[in-house]
């Protein structure tokens, strides 16, 4: 399968980056998946103005990463807090792939500042590309082969300019 046949009009990462590429998102879902959970608590971690964070938290339920849950400390009106659902989740390898690729090539310093442990072994965890039955894999290994909705585009004229090797 040639790469430049395929139709990029149904691109499961350009929809994915529509969701997650927001401002503050992946932001929000690393304090989410660290325990935070109330509206006070995310502005005072991250500095973020009531009206940012309002519309950023809205639209993370909309978009279903978040699910806002009531809750009344005693004495008190009715809160909500923000839950990560199934769906965010299931971005957690991506965010773990995007921390440790961050501590990799932008570290300002000479240490990863957080690692992840299994909490039972306290063996680190790493992302990782695997196969259904968890073998581990390189990228180079990894092939791109069509889907059940694949689709094709038309081949484009060749364009090789003035100098007629392809730059």
């Amino acid at each position: 399968m040639e790469w430049m046949s395929v139709d990029l009009g149904n691109c499961p990462l350009i929809r994915a980056l529509d969701v997650v590429g927001k401002q503050w998102t992946i932001i929000v879902l690393r304090e989410a998946f660290n325990g935070v959970r109330r509206f006070e608590d995310f502005q005072h971690h991250l500095g973020l103005s009531r009206s940012v964070l309002s519309r950023r938290l809205a639209e993370m339920v909309t978009d279903g990463l978040l699910e806002r849950v009531p809750y009344r400390p005693d004495g008190e009106r009715e809160r909500h807090e923000y839950q990560p659902t199934d769906k965010a989740w299931a971005l957690y390898p991506v965010m773990v792939g995007l921390m440790q690729w961050g501590d990799r090539y932008l570290a300002d310093g000479d240490a990863e500042p957080v690692r992840l442990v299994d909490r039972h072994s306290g063996k680190a965890v790493v992302a990782a590309l695997v196969t259904d039955d968890t073998a581990t894999c390189a990228p180079a290994d990894v092939g791109v082969r069509p889907g059940r909705s694949f689709k094709t585009v038309p081949a484009a004229p060749s364009d090789h300019g003035a100098c007629g090797d392809g730059r």
